[in-house]
């Protein structure tokens, strides 16, 4: 790790340290009470969505699944992710590419048809991963995953920018310049791992870059691809450099990130993971992408984190713990304006890298199981939803407070505590145990200059027990299969509905403030909905 990067991180750290400083004598009217005050009338500015620009998923061929498309649209409804992101658009299972005798190639767009159509239906927009490569193309036949995505270099680089030509061609004519306009295209994925997603070198990535970026803009200048997509936020630089020496194109930088210690690749979902204790695991990567880009030829670069979540692996009970729910929350925050967006890995665990999964609850890196049963980690998304369009300012570092055009005023505040023992356990026992929070004291809200008049008060909560699926399934004794009487409990335990409603008036001082007792990694939403 670069010193100027390790001083960057302590300068951030630091400064987070004396801004918690200042809220603790402050904001604080006793040693256990943390007061988060916000004026209606002092406005931040336009609340910024980078959270929710993005959602991943697991393969292409995926989505035509009736259950996939489903879980989609509930996640669109409540979440509403505009970009979605998925592996496999050009590999075999979706018949995308072929060619006959004499080697000349055969387009083939049916699948990619339904699915895309499907995705612009429910108004969400593809975020077009271009990768793996079809096997009539391939110089080889090392593939990964189950469902054997072909990791190697194309035969012959101008049938590859054809192919990419003719793919971009066939979007166009499809769904019109206007709306491909507002698409990404991004080429390919983790080329950095190899073996692993890519046979090549670092040199032939690049020169895969290049030639789908000619195809890509030799059908509109104006559409927007990028890279390197790798893991573990690499080449950042070294991408940059090479455009620029060679008169590519590139309108975004994007990478990944996860928050466990070890490695980046997890084929079969079987290594054991420990989640990192640095306070800006994740997030400190993100905002020393932004620095590598601002220093750079292309300051101006957007910024696409196109794959992140706390672990790298599709067997983590990490992901269906309710610690998740305030560990994406407060990486978010720590996050702020530094990415355009943060692609959470997936939506669904219906999700087959390392094979069709056994088990309703197997630490799948989704947000909804298999049967669309809603994770802590989806309400994190929910509720960041909730917010008004207007940030209002606030001091305090683990909470949004904002406002709607017609009243209603929103805090949602969260308390994150890293309790993983470190080295000596792995997730994968640490996060299958009963761990109970402990307490953390008081939360006051105090809100100041509301317009007076009647309001509906919504407290929605997600913590302990509170939204926490993965208890009621261990209450149920987890069972493998569930039954449609069981998946039924479960969802209806798990709705995210408001723990607590009530009416009050609020008069022409304008004034509101309410108490919480909050526990470790407690998530919380107050929503003053204005009548």
């Amino acid at each position: 790790m670069k010193k100027s990067f390790l001083l960057f991180i302590t300068v951030l750290s630091l400064n987070n340290a004396v801004l918690l400083g200042q809220n603790s004598k402050s904001k604080k009217s006793t040693s256990d009470t943390r007061i988060i005050k916000v004026d209606y009338k002092n406005e931040q500015g336009v609340l910024n969505t980078m959270f929710k620009e993005c959602i991943g998923a697991g393969r292409a061929n995926e989505g035509l699944r009736a259950d996939w498309q489903q879980q989609l649209a509930m996640v669109k409804k409540d979440c509403d992710f505009k970009y979605i992101r998925m592996h496999g658009l050009l590999t075999d299972d979706m018949a995308v590419y072929s060619e006959d005798d004499k080697g000349n190639p055969i387009y083939n767009y049916q699948y990619v048809d339904v699915l895309f159509d499907y995705l612009i239906s429910i108004k969400m927009k593809p975020f077009v991963e271009l990768g793996f490569m079809p096997s009539r193309l391939a110089s080889g036949d090392k593939t990964i995953f189950w469902w054997r995505g072909n990791v190697t270099p194309p035969k012959d680089y101008k049938k590859w920018e054809d192919l990419i030509h003719n793919l971009t061609l066939h979007f166009t004519e499809r769904y019109g310049v206007d709306e491909v306009r507002t698409w990404y295209f991004e080429v390919w994925n983790e080329p950095n791992l190899s073996p692993g997603f890519w046979t090549g070198t670092q040199e032939e990535y690049f020169k895969l870059y290049k030639y789908a970026a000619q195809g890509i803009k030799s059908v509109n200048k104006d559409f927007k691809v990028g890279g390197p997509a790798t893991a573990g936020a690499a080449w950042v630089p070294e991408t940059i450099e090479f455009c620029e020496k060679n008169n590519v194109p590139i309108d975004f930088i994007s990478t990944h990130s996860y928050g466990v210690k070890q490695g980046y690749l997890d084929e079969y979902g079987t290594s054991g993971t420990v989640l990192s204790k640095d306070e800006w695991s994740v997030s400190g990567e993100v905002l020393n992408s932004r620095k590598q880009i601002s220093n750079s030829t292309k300051p101006n670069l957007e910024l696409h984190y196109t794959e992140w979540s706390s672990s790298y692996t599709p067997a983590d009970p990490i992901h269906d713990s309710y610690h998740s729910a305030a560990y994406i929350l407060q990486k978010m925050k720590q996050i702020g304006t530094a990415a355009n967006s943060m692609s959470y890995w997936v939506f669904t665990d219906i999700f087959e890298e390392a094979g069709p999964r056994f088990t309703p609850f197997h630490g799948g890196f989704g947000l909804v199981n298999t049967q669309g049963i809603k994770k802590p980690a989806y309400f994190s998304y929910y509720l960041m939803n909730k917010l008004g369009e207007t940030e209002l300012k606030n001091t305090d570092p683990l909470s949004w407070a904002s406002k709607k055009a017609n009243g209603d005023t929103q805090v949602l505040f969260w308390d994150f505590t890293n309790t993983h023992p470190g080295d000596k356990e792995l997730n994968q026992t640490y996060y299958l145990k009963d761990l109970p929070s402990k307490p953390k004291g008081k939360v006051k809200i105090e809100i100041a200059n509301l317009p007076s008049g009647n309001y509906n008060l919504e407290l929605y909560k997600v913590g302990y027990k509170e939204n926490d699926v993965y208890a009621d399934y261990v209450a149920m004794s987890k069972p493998n299969q569930l039954t449609r009487e069981q998946v039924e409990t479960l969802k209806k335990l798990n709705d995210g509905s408001p723990f607590a409603t009530q009416k009050i008036t609020i008069d022409s001082n304008g004034t509101y403030s309410k108490d919480f007792d909050i526990n470790e990694n407690d998530v919380y939403l107050l929503n003053l909905v204005k009548q």
